[in-house]
C-alpha cells in the first residue's frame, strides 16, 4: 500500500467526486480509478458506493480514511523533518492545544522565537486531552498542551505560569447573573453544559458528595459552541474564564465558582522523543521563557 495511493483515496473521500478529485490531484480520471481499484483489491473490501451525483464511503472506507489520514500526516511530517534538518532559519513545529487563555504565553513564545528563526512554520491541532494525546503518541505532534497532569511515566512537561479559573457562562438577563460568584447550591437542578473531561474531573471533585445533584444537559468539546446554547437559554456552561466573549453586548456573563476552582495547564512531550533541530531549540526557548515569566 503506497502513500500516493492513500492520498488519491483521501482526495476522493473528501471531494465525493472522481472528476473533481482527479483535477485536484492533477491526474487523469482513468489513472485515479485504476489506483482505487487496485487499493480495493489489495484490501479485499469495497470502499465506496456510487450514487447519482457523488461517491460515498462504505463503513470499511470510513475506517480506511481515519487510518490513512494519520499515515499521510506522518509521511508528510517525516518528509518535512528531513527537509528542515539543514535549515538553520526554521522548520516545522506540530502542536496540540487544549482550550485556555494561557495559550497566549505559547503564542508570545512563538512570536519571539520567529525573530530568530523566520522560516519557522507551526501547525496547530485543537481538541480535548484524548484527541491530542493520541496524536502525540503516534508521533504526529511535537508538543501538546494539557489541562490535566501528564503521566510522568510517558511524558516530560512544563507548567504554565498561571492557572485557569472555572466559572459559569450565564445569560445576561438570568437572575443568576446578578450574583458575584456561583455556589454548588445555585447549580443544583439546573441544566449544565461542560466538557466531558472537565465534568468527570474537576467538576466532580469540586462538587464532592453532591455531584449527583448536578444535571449534565450536554457536553461540548469547544466552549464557544456551549456558550451559544447557554445564550439561547438551554442551560449554563461550566468553563474557564477568558474563553468566551462576555462584553456588554454579548448577551452572556461569566461568574466564578465558589469555592474557587482552578486548573493548571501543562506543555508536554514524549519522554523518549527524538526532536528535530527546530523542535529542540523551541523547547529550550520555552523553558527559558516560562522560567522568566
Amino acid at each position: 500500500m503506497e502513500i500516493r495511493t492513500l492520498r488519491y483515496f483521501l482526495a476522493v473521500a473528501r471531494e465525493e467526486n472522481m472528476t473533481r478529485a482527479a483535477e485536484i490531484l492533477h491526474v487523469t480520471q482513468p489513472t485515479l480509478s485504476k489506483q482505487l481499484k487496485a487499493l480495493k483489491e489489495e484490501l479485499g473490501k469495497k470502499l465506496f458506493t456510487r450514487h447519482s451525483f457523488n461517491i460515498r464511503l462504505t463503513d470499511e472506507g470510513m475506517l480506511l480514511r481515519n487510518r490513512a489520514e494519520d499515515l499521510v500526516s506522518m509521511a508528510d511530517k517525516i518528509e518535512q523533518e528531513f527537509v528542515s534538518l539543514d535549515d538553520i532559519t526554521g522548520g516545522d513545529l506540530y502542536l496540540g492545544l487544549a482550550e485556555s487563555f494561557q495559550i497566549k504565553y505559547l503564542a508570545k513564545a512563538i512570536k519571539a522565537f520567529k525573530d530568530h528563526y523566520p522560516s519557522l512554520h507551526y501547525h496547530i491541532t485543537s481538541g480535548d486531552t484524548e484527541q491530542i494525546t493520541e496524536k502525540l503518541d503516534k508521533g504526529l505532534l511535537d508538543f501538546l498542551v494539557l489541562a490535566e497532569l501528564p503521566d510522568a511515566g510517558k511524558y516530560e512537561y512544563l507548567t504554565f505560569p498561571e492557572n485557569d479559573v472555572w466559572g459559569v457562562i450565564i445569560p445576561a438577563d438570568d437572575p443568576l447573573s446578578k450574583k458575584e460568584t456561583i455556589t454548588l447550591s445555585d447549580l443544583k437542578g439546573l441544566p449544565l453544559f461542560c466538557s466531558d473531561q472537565g465534568w468527570k474531573g474537576e467538576i466532580r471533585k469540586w462538587a464532592g458528595n453532591d455531584f449527583s445533584d448536578l444535571i449534565l444537559e450536554g457536553t461540548f468539546r469547544l466552549s464557544y459552541n456551549g456558550s451559544v446554547f447557554a445564550r439561547e437559554g438551554l442551560g449554563y456552561l461550566l468553563t474557564f474564564d477568558h474563553l468566551i466573549d462576555t462584553s456588554d453586548d454579548s448577551g452572556v456573563v461569566f461568574r466564578p465558582l465558589t469555592p474557587r476552582l482552578e486548573t493548571t495547564l501543562y506543555l508536554a512531550w514524549n519522554r523518549y522523543q527524538a526532536f528535530t533541530p527546530i523542535a529542540g531549540r523551541f523547547l529550550q526557548h520555552l523553558k527559558t521563557t516560562f522560567k522568566n515569566t
